[in-house]
């Protein structure tokens, strides 16, 4: 994929792995669409910063509603171009007894990590078999690939999104669009806010490489992924988790 003039697209992309994300496409040439929901001073800096080495706007959206989905796609389509490459990162997190877990819960963590990557896959997916290339990277979890206790609701939508990701690489396949996974283990960003230094330090002994991960060890994997370099790659789960779950 020739980067100059291609269009990446990262939701959640004002804050941690989306960010890290963003700043990786960015020096890969690409044209970059911040999606935010709430995060306006954090898409505003990150576009002041990125404004230096390319063409990037941020798009206030909340991607959990279909129809403002639908008119983000089409001003990122007048303003920068067409969404060439689709990174849907933006997530919710959460720690909940099951027996806990309200309606309103379970609907908003489904609606947000599991149904906004449904939504924007299908708007950027009427240009890309159209032009029959392009990629999708969904950004989904460990715990989406063997269960997290408290986090029942977490990781059904990371599994979900993981489903997702293999049966729509064999759908459109044959139009020239590649759908894979990234599966971030254990990352330092806001969302490990809530754990204490000591909980850290009992994820990083679990953890065989002895280390917790960054935002920037998930951007590369998702860099690889977009590049051609994986252009043979499709439907598959790339899990950058020092080993913890293997």
């Amino acid at each position: 994929m020739n980067m100059n003039n291609k269009v990446a697209l990262v939701t959640g992309g004002a804050r941690g792995i989306g960010r890290a994300i963003c700043r990786s496409l960015a020096n890969d040439g690409f044209k970059i669409a911040i999606n935010y929901n709430n995060s306006e001073k954090e898409a505003t800096s990150l576009k002041d910063e990125l404004s230096a080495i390319a063409e990037v706007e941020a798009f206030k959206c909340d991607v959990s509603y279909s129809n403002s989905v639908k008119e983000m796609f089409a001003e990122i389509s007048r303003t920068l171009g067409n969404v060439n490459v689709l990174v849907n990162n933006a997530g919710i997190a959460e720690q909940a007894l099951f027996t806990d877990i309200t309606d309103e819960m379970w609907q908003r963590m489904i609606n947000t990590n599991l149904s906004g990557a449904f939504y924007c896959s299908r708007e950027a997916l009427k240009n890309m078999i159209n032009e029959k290339n392009g990629v999708i990277i969904n950004i989904a979890s460990m715990w989406g690939e063997v269960g997290a206790s408290m986090e029942v609701h977490y990781s059904t939508a990371k599994a979900g999104l993981i489903g997702m990701t293999k049966a729509l690489a064999k759908e459109v396949g044959l139009s020239g669009v590649r759908v894979n996974a990234v599966s971030p283990g254990v990352v330092l960003t806001d969302m490990m806010n809530s754990f204490s230094e000591e909980d850290k330090e009992i994820l990083k002994e679990e953890t065989p490489l002895n280390t917790l991960g960054t935002p920037e060890d998930i951007a590369d994997a998702v860099s690889f992924l977009v590049s051609d370099k994986a252009r043979f790659i499709t439907g598959q789960v790339l899990s950058v988790n020092g080993g913890f779950v293997i």
